[in-house]
């Protein structure tokens, strides 16, 4: 039966229920500023009656839980919205810094010395035995080569920078994954019994989780999702079993981490390259599955998958390096091709990636069908023999097999070609023919061809050159070369010409005036030459191919930036709809204090009334 007793417990149950609201109200102000802090609400419930005649009589107030306003719908599309802002930051970020790397829309940069070098040769043409024209030709070759080094260094140094920040990110990775598994061991324990709410370390859980869906965009699955009207329409928390998948593996089930394991050892550029290990031990390859997120955009950019070379296969700045790389082969080669048609007394090609007895078109070098032309010059600068030589499907450099031979008989090789006894000038002589005046050799260690005149022709002061019709033969060997090299990073004035520009040459035959290679070569702007890049080959200008490498760059920077202003906008929309449901609100708790504030005074009254009462009836008794 009721008692005054009883009465003094309802007003210390309404004392303890305000006291306990106020505790929470300056939970919620304190963490206004905490990020990822959800606001918490008592939620309370009258206590079981007490039955009495002539009913039931009240018997104060009791709390049912704490409760977190968190509405993991709304929060889910908070993480995916985050996770595409972190990405598409990324990609903007390391896009405007590659773009500034081309910096042509400004006339400066590579196409402004390619221009200049152009210009050079003009002056040189225009003036063929000026010394300070070459020697001009000659520092601006060497400007425009070093500026094609420095932008590909600058690229590999940005690849190198994410490779790194790949490893920082992964790590980062793996601690919060294994945070996260801990804090689900402590959630269990808090929660049994289904009494509690561990509420901030759900908050702290869910951070987490936000953090790695910017990351590496990151998958949460749980059992079941619980609402809670009664307190807050908003409320939608889950519950149940719990996994972290990134890219279709799980790093986190329940309780148990499961790292992604990095390796660089693999690979002769020290790459990071990402695995997953399963149970048994297989490392099964990772960097393929993650695309979103920072860690996303940072394999795209820099590469997923490292071949056989050590470089990528794919990624953004990897095809801008292979592009510029194309363009600076097909710049050598293209320039190379030319130079060989000027006269001199000695050749020699660099040393070949492939065998003396492959084809030459199954090289995967820039090699054509058709012919090209050994021209022999006497010292007045006068053509005294011509051979043409034969490309075609199967001839090799070296030792040609007896059954594979031209139609003429000869064995189909560059070296046999050369070699070859024939009246090249049609005069009946057997002693001034190409292969009575040029020794040309090959060494099979060095893998080099080389081209001299015989010593007696030589003191007589012949000279000869080689005449493409398309083969690019002189090009893809560099067998008389203005460029050294064979991509951006290693491209230069080759080190004759370096060591004394004098000796460059802009004739064509070795006389006074001749400037048909200085012409050539400023032609060679306008003509169309076949850039190789891997197994494609496009046929464009000089300019063209820049120019559709340096396009390349910016409209994917502007296509970026573009997305990122308005994945920007919803991010904030978003943003603007977690911090309405789940953040806390200076002026709606002040309000909330002083409604306990008033609850807590109100309670305290019922127990002094109560105390008063107490006091009145042991008067009576006394």
């Amino acid at each position: 039966m009721a008692s005054i007793f009883n009465a003094l417990h309802i007003g210390y149950s309404g004392l303890n229920a305000a006291q306990i609201a106020i505790d929470t109200t300056s939970h919620n102000i304190s963490n206004a500023e905490t990020e990822g802090y959800s606001r918490q609400r008592v939620v309370t419930s009258a206590a079981a009656p007490v039955s009495i005649d002539p009913g039931q009589r009240g018997n104060g107030v009791q709390i049912t839980e704490i409760a977190s306003v968190f509405d993991s719908f709304v929060f889910s599309k908070y993480k995916v919205v985050s996770q595409n802002k972190a990405y598409s930051d990324t990609l903007k970020d390391n896009l405007t810094e590659l773009s500034s790397y081309f910096p042509d829309i400004d006339n400066n940069g590579i196409k402004a010395d390619l221009q200049s070098y152009y210009d050079s040769w003009q002056a040189l043409a225009n003036n063929p035995g000026n010394s300070a024209l070459q020697v001009a030709l000659a520092q601006q070759t060497q400007t425009l080569s070093q500026h094609i080094n420095q932008t590909r260094t600058q690229i590999t140094d940005l690849q190198s920078s994410l490779n790194d920040q790949i490893k920082v990110n992964i790590d980062e990775v793996n601690r919060i994954a294994e945070q996260i598994a801990g804090l689900n061991k402590s959630i269990n324990q808090a929660e049994a019994g289904g009494i509690s709410n561990a509420n901030d370390l759900r908050d702290q859980r869910s951070q987490l989780e936000l953090t790695l869906s910017k990351l590496v965009g990151a998958t949460v699955t749980n059992g079941q999702i619980e609402s809670n009207n009664v307190v807050d329409s908003n409320i939608a928390i889950e519950g149940g079993s719990y996994t972290i998948q990134i890219g279709g593996f799980n790093i986190v089930d329940g309780g148990s981490f499961h790292p992604i394991g990095m390796e660089s050892a693999g690979n002769q550029n020290g790459y990071n390259d990402l695995y997953y290990k399963r149970q048994d031990g297989t490392k099964i390859p990772f960097s393929n599955n993650i695309t979103g997120g920072k860690v996303g955009a940072l394999l795209e950019l820099r590469g997923s998958t490292i071949g056989d070379n050590g470089e990528f296969e794919d990624g953004f700045l990897q095809e801008t390096i292979n592009n510029l790389d194309s363009f600076a082969k097909g710049l050598i080669e293209s320039t190379n091709n030319i130079y060989a048609q000027s006269a001199t007394s000695s050749m020699r090609s660099n040393s070949l990636s492939f065998s003396s007895s492959e084809s030459l078109l199954s090289t995967g070098e820039n090699f054509n069908t058709g012919t090209f032309d050994i021209v022999l010059y006497d010292v007045d600068g006068n053509e005294t023999a011509r051979r043409t030589i034969t490309i075609d499907s199967k001839t090799v450099m070296d030792n040609a097999s007896a059954t594979n031979l031209l139609p003429d008989g000869t064995p189909n090789s560059i070296m046999e070609q050369l070699k070859a006894i024939k009246d090249d000038n049609s005069d009946g002589s057997a002693i001034n023919d190409i292969d009575d005046i040029l020794s040309p050799s090959f060494s099979a260690t060095q893998n080099i061809m080389q081209i001299d005149l015989s010593s007696a022709f030589a003191s007589q002061g012949y000279t000869f050159a080689i005449e493409d019709n398309g083969t690019n033969f002189a090009g893809v060997t560099g067998i008389s070369r203005f460029m050294d090299g064979n991509n951006a990073k290693n491209i230069s004035l080759t080190s004759s010409i370096k060591n004394d520009p004098t000796t460059l040459r802009g004739f064509q035959s070795p006389v006074d005036g001749d400037n048909q290679t200085a012409l050539d070569m400023v032609e060679q702007q306008f003509a169309s030459f076949n850039f190789k890049n891997g197994t494609a080959t496009t046929s464009d200008t000089i300019y063209g191919y820049y120019d559709r490498l340096v396009t390349t760059v910016g409209t994917k920077t502007n296509s970026v930036i573009l997305s990122n202003d308005s994945i920007t906008a919803q991010y904030t929309a978003i943003k603007k709809e977690q911090d309405s449901i789940s953040g806390v609100s200076i002026d709606e708790e002040m309000a909330n204090l002083i409604r306990y504030q008033t609850s807590y005074g109100a309670a305290a009254k019922i127990i002094t009334t109560i105390d008063q009462m107490m006091t009145t009836l042991l008067g009576i008794k006394n």
